[in-house]
């Protein structure tokens, strides 16, 4: 692994750290000002209204990211004519596809009474239409800042590209902000949040053009075939956000249905606490992403290989580093996060920590399966393991208990790791007993021995710098 590669590695970290930041940032600081301004039933059914929206999120069906795989690898062999194809065709078809959603929800707002649906009393009904149709546009509208990300991630500007649209995020949120200190209701709220990302959709695009000369918007590059060729490994990555929609909800309502709300409340919150490991590995996991797809496209199968080792070791280095934390400080912040309402088990969150581990490994690997395109039957996989482990859930909540009922998770963690690991070390052309090598192995520039050498050369008095060559 190069110099350079690491490089890109170091600032793909930061950047994603980063944007988890905002993140944080966004949830920490929206609860209590949109409660210190409105009411507590004004916001309550606006975090309802605002949820339905999320949904337009797989408006593209996947093509954005795999355009973005595609055109990485493409750009690291030299093809940048076959790049811009893939962008041109994917643009096209997202803003269609997009367009389409944009009138089709604005039909169905028109004709469906949606505040008496969704129980709004505090939003008026002409009102819940246009919150809404707005933050549907703002949604739809970061389908094609997808795609224009993917132009930076495929020269290997990654880190900009995630740092950029973290800045943009954050300014989107502000500028929300200032209507509901103003006084200003949930509808100007709304337009507000649409238009300034609109703003930024565009001014994405100028940067992209300008920073990018060979990026060009039109359709004299843009083919149905290239559609078609991508058609069946977008389709699915469609497949995750419904497993997750079962690993997630699904089992809560299996435990509810069989044990009740106290019991789901009591693992919801012991979950929560236990997922912090997996928001530090999908770090590692959209860090590496590009760097894999780039390797693979140029063939480069060494270090593919090196990439897949490196990104498992760190994923399971800070999944046990979490987990160890955890184990001593879980219980204690259960209680004061839950202000001693939800009694905390030990051994509960002992088994979602067992959890934890055993997705990290298959979730990290899959990264080079999901990064060069050949996810399909991963994704076929992850569907029938998640659905699978609601039904165990379910059963063994009813006649086991809350403790096999979050047993029952790593039914799914289990399926995922015997078929992803056997897959990508296929891929990468790697061997089992020298991938658990690889494991325990660390540069030797790290050795203890060197690095104290190295502190002595350099606090050494009159020592000559070291010659380079």
């Amino acid at each position: 692994m190069d110099h350079s590669t690491k490089r890109r590695l170091v600032l793909g970290f930061i950047s994603n750290w980063i944007s988890k930041l905002a993140t944080t940032i966004v949830q920490l600081v929206q609860v209590p000002v949109f409660l210190h301004f409105w009411s507590v039933p004004l916001y309550g059914e606006w975090m309802i209204v605002s949820a339905i929206p999320s949904y337009l999120g797989v408006s593209n069906f996947g093509f954005g990211n795999v355009a973005g795989n595609e055109m990485t690898m493409m750009t690291a062999r030299g093809d940048r004519e076959g790049a811009l194809r893939v962008f041109q065709s994917c643009w096209w078809l997202i803003t269609i596809i997009c367009s389409s959603c944009i009138v089709l929800l604005g039909l169905a707002l028109y004709f469906t009474p949606a505040a008496r649906l969704l129980k709004l009393h505090a939003i008026n009904p002409s009102d819940t239409k246009w919150i809404i149709f707005y933050l549907g546009c703002a949604v739809l509208l970061g389908q094609l800042e997808a795609l224009l990300q993917s132009a930076y991630r495929c020269v290997g500007r990654y880190p900009y590209g995630s740092f950029i649209k973290s800045v943009f995020s954050l300014a989107a949120f502000g500028a929300m902000l200032i209507p509901v200190c103003l006084g200003g209701g949930a509808r100007v709220t709304a337009l507000v949040f649409a238009s300034t990302n609109a703003f930024f959709t565009i001014v994405l695009c100028i940067m992209v053009r300008r920073d990018l000369p060979w990026i060009r918007y039109g359709w004299s590059y843009a083919s149905f075939a290239e559609i078609r060729r991508l058609t069946a490994p977008a389709f699915a990555f469609m497949a995750f956000p419904i497993g997750n929609a079962l690993n997630l909800q699904g089992t809560l309502m299996a435990i509810g249905y069989a044990l009740g709300p106290t019991a789901v409340v009591i693992f919801g919150t012991a979950r929560t606490v236990s997922r912090v490991a997996l928001q530090m590995v999908q770090m590692v996991n959209n860090t590496f992403w590009p760097e894999m797809s780039s390797s693979f496209g140029t063939n480069d199968i060494a270090l593919t290989r090196t990439l897949h080792r490196r990104s498992c070791q760190l994923g399971l280095i800070i999944s046990f580093s979490i987990v160890a934390a955890m184990l001593t400080l879980g219980p204690w912040f259960l209680t004061h996060w839950t202000g001693g309402h939800v009694p905390p088990s030990r051994g509960l969150l002992s088994i979602l920590l067992l959890v934890v581990i055993a997705y990290s490994l298959w979730s990290t690997s899959s990264t080079l399966l999901a990064a060069v395109n050949k996810h399909q039957k991963l994704a076929l996989w992850y569907l029938f393991g998640t659905t699978v482990t609601v039904i165990f859930t379910y059963v063994l909540a009813k006649y086991f208990g809350l403790l096999w009922a979050a047993a029952s998770l790593l039914l799914s963690e289990t399926v995922m790791n015997m078929y992803v690991l056997p897959a990508s070390l296929r891929l990468s052309h790697d061997t089992f007993p020298a991938f658990v090598a690889s494991m325990f192995h660390y540069p030797q520039s790290l050795r203890p021995a060197l690095l104290l050498a190295r502190v002595r050369r350099r606090t050494a008095p009159g020592n000559p710098p070291e010659e380079t060559v």
